[in-house]
């Protein structure tokens, strides 16, 4: 999960490489600014975590929450005040 400036034109630049950067390390977008990937070994969550802190853009804030499949299994959606079927069970999901 993040939040990144984009007050002015050059921000607005930096904040879309950042979110195309996520998206060709294989996350997805859960909504605008968060993306979630599937890591069936947990290892490589640290190289993740190094290459995202290092292209983070400047005031960027990000927080990075690790979750089992049956804590992501059980999150509570909506979509347009209706219950949303809720996504395959993973074995481990990264948020970010």
């Amino acid at each position: 999960m993040f939040d990144l400036p984009v007050k002015t034109k050059k921000e607005t630049t930096e904040a879309n490489r950042f979110r195309n950067l996520l998206l060709d390390m294989g996350f997805s977008r859960s909504q605008f600014s968060v993306y979630v990937q599937y890591l069936p070994l947990a290892s490589r969550a640290h190289v993740l975590v190094k290459q995202i802190k290092s292209n983070l853009p400047e005031g960027g804030d990000i927080r990075i929450v690790s979750i089992s499949d049956y804590e992501w299994s059980n999150a509570i959606r909506f979509t347009n005040k209706k219950d949303a079927p809720p996504d395959e069970q993973p074995t481990q999901l990264l948020i970010f």
